[in-house]
């Protein structure tokens, strides 16, 4: 019971109404300023808006020590995050989720670890962001908001969505995993499976902003999913005693992780707590959707619309991204790279995972196993390096393999047969 009190009372600490450290907001692209207490969507450029924080007095005012104080849920972190009143966190509990080691595939001297995200609320990763943009929409007063997904992202504003009272309305691409979608209904959600890709959704949820008063939720289109998905790279910092591993793969569609993850390193480094190189950010896609890839080896800013996209891992599966410059600036800036797997890659790494290691992934977290052995074989990482592979989603939520053998109690049991 010591264990449910501690994480009962996360938020104790934290007085009624707490001025954050959000100094302003920014235009990613353009650099210009916009008030903090006003909700925004995108700049007047139509690009991201980033959260700038007064990283000095975060570093006057807290410890690594403090820190170590403290539960381990994401609201830990809180001196690097938005939310200015804890009355209006709207939390499902948010807890670390855990490194886990796969040694059996990693060669050389190097650690392979797999940082699974499935824990999380419904899931997934998405709870990261949807959690933290939905306790500042609240904190804001706004009641209906709206979203296109591809699965994920609808079920934590589903859930999310309605723990704080608001109206949801969440588009999926048609061959969306229904289990996806019957999750969004379950959590209280409006949704409707759409014939186009994500892309089509979105454009759905943007025409009808004025006509049905919803906020648009759409990746990178407000800038608080960014902050909650922040908290993966504080989390995986704080976990790893400070240090950061060489190289992370990470399931790349709309980007914000790894957005938020690179924002996190920099500013654990303006700050002094992380000291020495940073990791090297790999974008991995999939060959049937890889507008980040195409853009990065053509040393392009911008990524164009990637036309006829497929791929079994429905999460990357997404042809244009807002925050493409982005993620291209975070992959460079790192020396990483971006890379594309193909779906026969995917599908036998996640059965190689599962099989040797016991560990189910997602299909988006198999990518980021292919894609790393994939890179060991062209030169680009060392089997000598630490890597951590992001597994974005429980495997749970995914199809299985048939399993169709049967056995005739009534009869007698050949067990050799079983062998």
């Amino acid at each position: 019971m010591a264990r449910l009190r501690s994480f009962m009372n996360t938020n104790d600490n934290l007085t009624t109404d707490r001025p954050t450290f959000v100094t302003h907001l920014e235009c990613g692209m353009e650099g210009d300023h916009y008030e903090a207490d006003v909700m925004h969507g995108l700049s007047k450029a139509g690009k991201p808006l980033l959260v700038k924080y007064d990283l000095e007095g975060i570093q006057n005012s807290v410890t690594k020590e403090d820190m170590e104080s403290r539960p381990t849920d994401l609201w830990r972190y809180r001196e690097f995050l938005p939310v200015r009143k804890t009355e209006n966190i709207v939390s499902l509990g948010e807890i670390h989720t855990p490194i886990v080691e796969i040694p059996k595939l990693a060669p050389g001297s190097g650690r392979l670890l797999v940082k699974d995200e499935g824990r999380l609320p419904t899931g997934s990763f998405k709870a990261r962001g949807l959690c933290m943009a939905v306790s500042k929409a609240k904190e804001f007063g706004i009641q209906k908001v709206a979203m296109p997904t591809n699965g994920n992202a609808g079920a934590a504003l589903a859930a999310y969505g309605s723990r704080a009272g608001m109206e949801s309305y969440i588009f999926c691409p048609d061959d969306t995993p229904t289990i996806n979608v019957r999750e969004i209904a379950a959590q209280g959600a409006k949704v409707w499976s759409v014939n186009g890709l994500i892309n089509d959704c979105g454009r759905i949820v943007g025409e009808g902003k004025e006509a049905m008063g919803w906020f648009d939720f759409s990746t990178l289109k407000e800038p608080y999913r960014i902050e909650g998905k922040k908290t993966m790279g504080l989390e995986l910092a704080d976990q790893m005693g400070w240090q950061v591993p060489d190289v992370i793969f990470y399931p790349t569609g709309g980007g914000t992780g790894l957005i938020g993850m690179w924002k996190a390193f920099n500013e654990l480094r303006e700050i002094g707590w992380l000291t020495g190189k940073q990791p090297r950010m790999v974008a991995v896609q999939a060959t049937g959707c890889a507008p980040i890839v195409k853009a990065w080896e053509e040393g392009k800013e911008h990524a164009g619309l990637w036309k006829n996209a497929h791929t079994i891992a429905a999460g990357i599966r997404v042809p244009v991204a807002v925050g493409d410059f982005l993620i291209l600036r975070a992959v460079r800036e790192s020396d990483g790279f971006a890379i594309a797997v193909d779906d026969t890659v995917i599908s036998s790494g996640l059965e190689e995972v599962a099989r040797r290691e016991g560990l189910l992934l997602c299909p988006e977290g198999a990518a980021t196993y292919a894609a790393y052995k994939q890179s060991l074989e062209d030169g680009r990482i060392s089997p000598d390096d630490t890597v951590v592979l992001f597994n974005c989603a429980t495997g749970l939520k995914y199809e299985m393999p048939p399993a169709e053998d049967t056995l005739d109690c009534t009869q007698p049991i050949d067990y050799e047969a079983l062998k």
